[in-house]
């Protein structure tokens, strides 16, 4: 094999192997995104609808219309922005439809499902139904109340230093969240590696100094039917990048 067809053949085979396993297929429309200085300026502007991208769920997973997303739950996994965020504010209402029901956002994302837990790296602003407490009682014993209140955590490999410990995650200060069927609204503020949490009108929790500032948003399905609406993402001025904090860009 002369030297020109030998450099063919590495440039092809290097090409194959870089190729992504799977391709990331676009799934649906939903939520709005502006930035500030939109908001101040013209706070009626519509904004930019947000795409969402499989990562290892279906699409059956989802069903959007307007501005509501129907979460079916199976299988479990997430679904990720078409593009990454640094510093914003996310609006979102979210609701369980099934006692015990488990999901969340995950923000500054890596959107590569890890293949045992099939949930990516982030970190995770968590949604559960309050019942799940009691349904993954431990030798008759109920889990902490915190879990079901907001708590906020770095997931898959995130690091982060919680406000308010419970371990490694933060807990809510305040219980605030409601049960079964009825919506919860979070605002969810998210700037140079610090995230707070307000729970239906009032922030009591927060965690800072996290490892990745700069990544995707991921939609969590993890078994249970649930529904997110009114999802508006408003983004901030970028603070002063450094590649260590910024995720992989797929």
């Amino acid at each position: 094999m002369n030297k020109y067809a030998y450099l063919i053949l590495s440039i092809l085979t290097f090409s194959l192997f870089s190729l992504p396993l799977h391709a990331q297929k676009k799934l649906f429309q939903f939520g709005m995104e502006k930035n500030f200085d939109e908001s101040i300026i013209n706070p009626k502007a519509k904004g930019k609808a947000i795409t969402w991208y499989d990562v290892n769920t279906s699409d059956t997973t989802w069903k959007a219309k307007g501005n509501l997303l129907k979460n079916l739950g199976n299988p479990i996994g997430v679904v990720r922005s078409e593009k990454m965020y640094e510093n914003f504010i996310m609006h979102v209402e979210w609701r369980h439809l099934e006692k015990g029901g488990n999901s969340g956002i995950f923000v500054w994302c890596d959107a590569k499902a890890d293949p045992k837990t099939r949930l990516p790296m982030g970190m995770e602003v968590q949604m559960l139904e309050l019942d799940w407490v009691n349904i993954n009682a431990v030798n008759g014993v109920q889990q902490p109340i915190a879990y079901v209140h907001g708590e906020l955590f770095g997931a898959g490999g995130m690091t982060a230093s919680p406000d308010n410990p419970r371990g490694s995650r933060s807990k809510s200060l305040e219980n605030r969240c409601l049960g079964v069927g009825e919506w919860n609204k979070y605002t969810v503020v998210c700037i140079d590696g610090t995230v707070k949490l307000a729970v239906n009108g009032k922030f009591v929790n927060s965690i800072r100094l996290a490892s990745k500032r700069k990544g995707y948003l991921c939609l969590e399905a993890e078994g249970a039917k649930m529904e997110f609406r009114n999802l508006q993402i408003i983004e901030l001025e970028p603070g002063i990048e450094r590649s260590e904090f910024v995720v992989d860009a797929l």
